[in-house]
């Protein structure tokens, strides 16, 4: 698999562990002292890790820290904003369009440099 296609699985997995291990808690366990959640979190985010450091590693090949901080970011947008809606219960709102929109500006300005023709 290419080190790029490689990376964005890993880094799809990781984001999944990152937002349950973030925003989980609060549906689940906001009856528990917050030292509880921190340690469940932590050990959530021990996953994150797992798939994020060699992520980011394998990416860092082919692309620039800023590509792949970017690139992480479009994952983050699109893992949320799902689980805000359907694991949260949370109204969809125009301003997740109007974010990835911004995300989008951010995408097309670090890797133009890669677009042929820019």
């Amino acid at each position: 698999m290419r080190p790029i296609l490689l990376s964005i699985s890993l880094l799809c997995l990781s984001n999944i562990f990152m937002t349950f291990a973030w925003y989980a808690h609060l549906k689940e366990l906001g009856h528990k002292p917050w030292v509880v959640a921190a340690l469940i979190s932590w050990g959530i985010a021990f996953f994150e890790y797992m798939f994020q450091v060699p992520a980011n590693r394998i990416g860092y090949q082919v692309l620039s820290v800023g590509q792949l901080k970017i690139l992480q970011e479009v994952i983050t947008l699109s893992v949320f904003i799902p689980f805000s809606v359907i694991y949260l219960k949370e109204p969809l709102k125009l301003d997740y369009l109007w974010a990835a929109l911004c995300i989008v500006g951010a995408v097309f300005f670090v890797f133009r440099s890669k677009l042929p023709g820019l």
